[in-house]
Parts: C-alpha cells; structure tokens; sequence
C-alpha cells in the first residue's frame, strides 16, 4: 500500500491491530464503510464548517479572536485525532467548527480591509471544482496513485512545509524572510499555483487511501476518520487558492 501523505490517513488507519481495545472491530461485517458514508459524512463536516465561517465573517472584526482560538483549537482537536486515532463524531465535527473560526476571519480579511470583494465565494467554487475535477480524473483511472507520483508529491509537500517553517520563523523573529513566494508577483503566484497543483494531488491520494480501505472490508465507523483526512486536504486547498487569487488580484491592480 502507497502510503497516503495525509497526515490523518496513515497506514494504519485501516487495520484492525491499531484498534485493539475496540470491541466494535470484530462484529462489523454487516456494517462496512462505503464511499457513500464517506461521502455523506465528508458533506456533514464542509456544512458545518461553512456554517460556522459564515458566523465569523459576519461577525467581524469583533470577532477577529476567533480567528486565533480556531487556529489553535484546530490544531489541537486534529493533533488529538490523528495521534488517538480517534473516530468520535464529535471531536471530529469540533475539528470542522474551529476550522471555520479560521476561514471566516481570514475570508473577511481578504474581501474588507484588502477590497477583494466576492473572493471568499471564488475561492469556494474552484475548491469545489477541483474536488470534483479530482474524483472525475480518479474514477475514469487517468491518474494512477503509484510509488513514482507518491514520491514526487511527498517530496514537493515536504518542500513546501520547510519554506513555510522558514518563511514563518523569518518573519516572527525579523532575522529574514524569503523573498518572491508570498508577493503578488510572477514567482509568487506560480508557487501558489504550484502548491494548489500539490494539493490536487493529494486529493488523489485521500481517494485512493479510502477506495483501499473500502476493499479491506474497514469497519463504518472509520468513515468519519476518513472524512477527517479529506477535510484536512480541502481546508488546506481552500486557503492556498484564496491566498492565489489574492495575489493576481493585487498584480492586476498594478
């Protein structure tokens, strides 16, 4: 099995020896995860996350905090999920919550004080777009998730988390920053264009991994863990296009 590079989808997610002590393993087989429950449950938390966003951005800038306790909160509840391996409904469904503290108020930042009105709902349609451009190329097989592109999207994603790192210790400490990424120009907007071509791809693995555990016969209950992962990769997406469309926003001004 080619390991998925979503941190929330391992390896081990879908085999039994990483749930010993839970009883519901062996007497499932009448209850098995399907890519519909996947799918509806995946639907669930984009609502909920949606709903709690639109909350944020109406709200501010009063409710500019949230925008820190839903980065931390986030980070925290996912930390929490993925290293418990945990598939409760609710801890799951708060992940979704704190994840829309963060879009809202960084949507309302991007369309107000930056005057890019209508960028949050863009941002929105063409994440949705390359989900479903994504599951259409998957499903008509014209994309294989192999060892060669595992390779060559792991490779670039751990790339881009070390300049993310570097860029954002550059830039607390003041010592020094890296240049061209994350301005409106030419370099800029092809590395956002890069890293949202990165985050299609990943995508395809989230499909692949959870079609695996389908096949294995994994317990229904691991479909909330697999929603969990494709929320991971879409959040990640939306924010990156937002950033993307920010950027040939602002070049275009000039």
């Amino acid at each position: 099995m080619y390991r998925s590079g979503n941190p929330a989808l391992n390896d081990s997610t879908f085999q039994k020896s990483a749930y010993k002590d839970s009883p519901w393993w062996e007497d499932y087989k009448s209850n098995m995860m399907t890519i519909e429950g996947v799918s509806e449950k995946t639907g669930l938390l984009l609502l909920i996350t949606t709903a709690t966003a639109l909350a944020t951005a109406f709200s501010m800038p009063e409710a500019a905090p949230l925008i820190f306790i839903g980065i931390l909160g986030s980070f925290i509840v996912a930390m929490i999920v993925i290293f418990s391996g945990s598939m409760n409904p609710l801890l799951i469904c708060t992940y979704a919550a704190l994840e829309g503290l963060v879009i809202g108020g960084l949507t309302w930042f991007f369309e107000v004080p930056m005057e890019l009105p209508g960028i949050g709902i863009l941002a929105a349609l063409l994440t949705f777009m390359i989900l479903g451009a994504m599951i259409a190329i998957y499903r008509a097989g014209l994309i294989k998730w192999d060892r060669n592109l595992a390779i060559a999207v792991y490779s670039s994603l751990f790339a881009i988390i070390l300049i993310y790192i570097f860029s954002f210790v550059g830039s607390i400490t003041g010592w020094f920053h890296v240049p061209y990424i994350h301005g409106a120009g030419p370099v800029g907007i092809a590395f956002s264009l890069f890293v949202i071509g990165i985050g299609a791809l990943c995508l395809v693995a989230d499909f692949d991994f959870i079609e695996r555990g389908v096949q294995m016969g994994a317990p229904k209950q691991l479909e909330w863990r697999a929603a969990f992962g494709l929320m991971v990769t879409l959040v990640w997406l939306y924010l990156e296009i937002l950033k993307l469309l920010a950027k040939i926003a602002i070049y275009s001004r000039r």
